[in-house]
């Protein structure tokens, strides 16, 4: 789950991580007023979506008085930031961030992630700060350095240190660096956190080490234990889809193709998603309906699927181990019922009850159309949009 940048910020503040003073506003007028109660000369104007980039957009702007600010607002408010998180069609900006003014001296990068390969929590940092840390790593990567924390001791303070003056903080704020990190890390632990990322980390005239951009997401699985974070989800940053799909427990993500798939297993899933591209195709989602799917949440699952106008046709490919190919097969009959099948179905089933589970696919009057593997129905959906 994803945050708003001043939400992460406050989520941060509580672990001791500095950060500028600054208010969340709604509409042009509250950013005024905002502006006003932070009685600092200059304030930053910074769009609210859950994407980054939002400076090259034009979605973070320098204001030096209440007019600017009321000009700034109205330009950004309502207004469609396209960034290369976004995707084409971009998100409309809905909140603003007023902020502060802050004298930066430097700008550093700090992250920490989980990494796949050793199953443990890294600290990434970099003295180039405010740039994609993904065009450092492509043109600079010995410009980002790493420190691997053993999860029964946590960060310790060399560790830090070392970061530290690895990306050249001045010696004299070292420090409150190690301070800074520290704080960061054990928000990123107590929070059950994927990513925290603070671009840029800034040193400031005045001395201070400073987070002037925060982003956080959340493990999903780990929500229950943070009925605080739960609060923060802001639907309007998501997909309609995939708010749908988690009210019934459905893995869910859209995507840009138009081939649905509706697969039980994330490693089946995936493999339907390349296989499809193999083929020629472009799936429109990844559509995990889990072991021990009942009729209804298959069915939910088809609907799903089918309020994607970009779906040209649907792919379902169920190996039926815990998951019966007989359940799987009412589903998809009932959720076609319910809202009109107008496009290429293509269904594999193999497993548990698989012969049930193609009688009733046969009888049920649909032009459904059956493939034996999961390559013939990769084809056979593929050259069924194309026709379309």
């Amino acid at each position: 789950m994803n945050i708003h940048e001043y939400q992460g910020k406050a989520v941060l503040k509580q672990y001791g991580v500095s950060v500028p003073e600054g208010i969340v506003a709604f509409s042009v007028d509250e950013a005024v007023e905002a502006a006003k109660a932070l009685g600092t000369s200059v304030v930053v104007v910074k769009a609210q979506i859950h994407a980054g980039g939002r400076g090259k957009a034009g979605g973070v702007k320098v204001a030096r008085n209440p007019e600017e600010v009321r000009t700034y607002a109205e330009q950004i408010l309502g207004s469609t930031l396209v960034t290369h998180q976004t995707g084409p069609e971009g998100k409309v900006v809905k909140r603003l961030l007023i902020e502060q003014g802050c004298d930066i001296k430097k700008e550093y990068y700090i992250g920490v992630v989980v990494d796949r390969g050793t199953g443990r929590v890294v600290i990434m940092a970099s003295e180039e700060g405010g740039m994609d840390i993904e065009e450092v790593a492509a043109h600079s990567p010995e410009k980002i350095v790493k420190e691997v924390i053993d999860p029964a001791v946590g960060l310790q303070p060399y560790q830090a240190r070392k970061l530290a003056y690895a990306i050249h903080i001045p010696a004299e704020l070292v420090n409150k660096a190690v301070k800074f990190m520290t704080a960061l890390y054990t928000a990123f632990i107590d929070k059950d956190c994927s990513i925290a990322e603070i671009n840029p980390l800034v040193v400031t005239g005045a001395g201070e080490v400073m987070a002037l951009d925060a982003k956080l997401n959340f493990d999903s699985n780990a929500l229950y234990r943070h009925k605080d974070i739960l609060e923060l989800r802001d639907l309007d940053e998501e997909d309609e889809k995939e708010i749908e799909a988690s009210k019934f427990d459905l893995s869910y993500i859209a995507l840009d193709g138009n081939i649905g798939c509706m697969v039980n297993g994330a490693g089946l899933a995936m493999a339907t998603m390349d296989i499809i591209k193999y083929y020629g195709g472009e799936p429109a989602n990844f559509l995990d309906v889990g072991g021990g799917a009942t009729a209804q949440k298959v069915t939910e699952a088809f609907k799903i699927i089918l309020k994607d106008e970009q779906v040209k046709g649907i792919f379902v490919n169920i190996f039926g181990g815990i998951m019966k190919c007989d359940i799987i097969a009412g589903g998809v009959i009932e959720a076609a019922r319910q809202v009109g099948l107008d496009r290429p179905l293509v269904v594999r089933l193999e497993g548990t009850n698989v012969d049930l589970g193609k009688k009733i696919l046969r009888e049920s009057g649909l032009n459904i159309i059956a493939a034996d593997s999961m390559a013939d129905g990769a084809q056979k959906i593929v050259a069924q949009v194309g026709l379309a």
